[in-house]
């Protein structure tokens, strides 16, 4: 617990000193942010998850969420694109390939890209149509994946793509950068600007036979999402940390009828309602870390965690914005930039409606074994 709490204490004062107060700029300038990527690397924030051995801090989920959470109440963007190659790491170390253990390294100095998510496969994730091919001495990927984080960055990609009919025939490649990979512009983007996605064309890339890291992709990829929603659930709740402060502060001062906004119970009970979400965002994002760091399986309380969570930011960042009216309104006030980070919570890493449907899969399911 003390490890956790200083590197708590750590995240929270580099958010604040680092990302805060140039968190309009990145956000305006839409791109990576490479200099806080550079010191941040030096604090381990984007190898938490990496063995120490292999460059990384040797740290769980549970350090991830308490980290995730300090920065995304800066910027959820900014968070997003110095913590996302822990994703990439719990792919390469749930694949169990050595050759893509030998990659871990890379991942303090370098960013690297999930590829998964294709125009007509995104909740569904076994539609996917790039396939590979068996050719001497390795595979050539054929296909187009889009919204892939940091591709315009990433030096290689974790690749998703179908060696055989079936979401059994999916398979996880490992792709270096510039065989055969071509990476479009970065997508406009409604909020998390400085995170920074693009569409990914495969034409032909190459791919040595150790290049493919898992024959049962699927599978890794549901287990990836297991531990990446908790750390997507701590983004939220940082978010809603920063709406329900923000909102606390103006309501304090801010006179309507002759007393502050905070005395009057329309606008009072909306800040409560945040502070309940909050807490309870909290609590289930933690359960949900705590039981991926035990390896016990915990794609329900991840699950729970993302929905609830990610409902949570957009709710509470939308009832802060009434509390400052016009004012949250306008970009000159922080709620603006909150609004526009929020929405995406819902949406990536499995949409809220795919987080109820497993929801409901794993209580059927569990009830069922529980009942034998």
């Amino acid at each position: 617990m003390d490890l956790e709490r200083s590197i708590r204490e750590l995240a929270r004062r580099f958010a604040r000193e680092r990302i805060l107060p140039q968190a309009r700029s990145w956000d305006q300038e839409a791109r990576f942010p490479w200099p806080l990527f550079r010191e941040a690397a030096r604090l381990g924030f984007p190898v938490l998850l990496v063995p120490e051995e292999l460059g990384g801090t040797g740290l769980g989920p549970r350090a991830l969420v308490l980290v995730a959470e300090e920065l995304a109440y800066a910027c959820t963007g900014v968070a997003a694109a110095l913590l996302l190659n822990n994703l990439v790491a719990d792919a390469l170390l749930l694949s169990g390939s050595p050759y893509a253990r030998g990659f871990l390294p890379r991942l303090r100095e370098e960013v690297a890209s999930y590829a998964l998510t294709e125009p007509h496969a995104g909740s569904d994730v076994a539609a996917i149509g790039t396939r590979a091919e068996k050719v001497g001495g390795g595979y050539r990927l054929y296909g187009r994946k889009t919204w892939i984080s940091h591709a315009p960055e990433a030096a290689f990609f974790v690749v998703f793509a179908k060696v055989a009919e079936g979401r059994e025939g999916m398979a996880a490649f490992l792709v270096e950068r510039g065989v055969g990979v071509e990476v479009g512009p970065p997508l406009p983007k409604l909020g998390q600007k400085a995170s920074p996605a693009a569409e990914v064309y495969l034409d032909g890339a190459f791919v040595p036979e150790e290049g493919l890291i898992a024959r049962e992709g699927f599978a890794l990829a549901m287990r990836v999402f297991n531990r990446s929603r908790p750390m997507v659930a701590a983004l939220a709740v940082g978010l809603l940390r920063r709406a329900l402060e923000e909102a606390l502060a103006y309501a304090a001062i801010r006179e309507a009828f002759g007393k502050p906004l905070l005395e009057h119970e329309g606008v009072g009970f909306k800040l409560a309602e945040m502070y309940m979400d909050l807490e309870a965002a909290r609590l289930l994002t933690l359960k949900a870390a705590e039981r991926a760091e035990e390896g016990e399986e915990n794609a329900l309380e991840a699950a729970t965690a993302k929905s609830f969570a990610a409902d949570a930011a957009v709710r509470g960042v939308s009832e802060a914005l009434q509390v400052f009216g016009g004012n949250g309104y306008s970009e000159e006030y922080p709620l603006a930039k909150l609004y526009r980070d929020a929405k995406v919570l819902q949406i990536y890493e499995g949409t809220s409606e795919i987080q109820r449907l497993i929801i409901l899969r794993e209580l059927a399911r569990r009830r069922i074994w529980e009942n034998r």
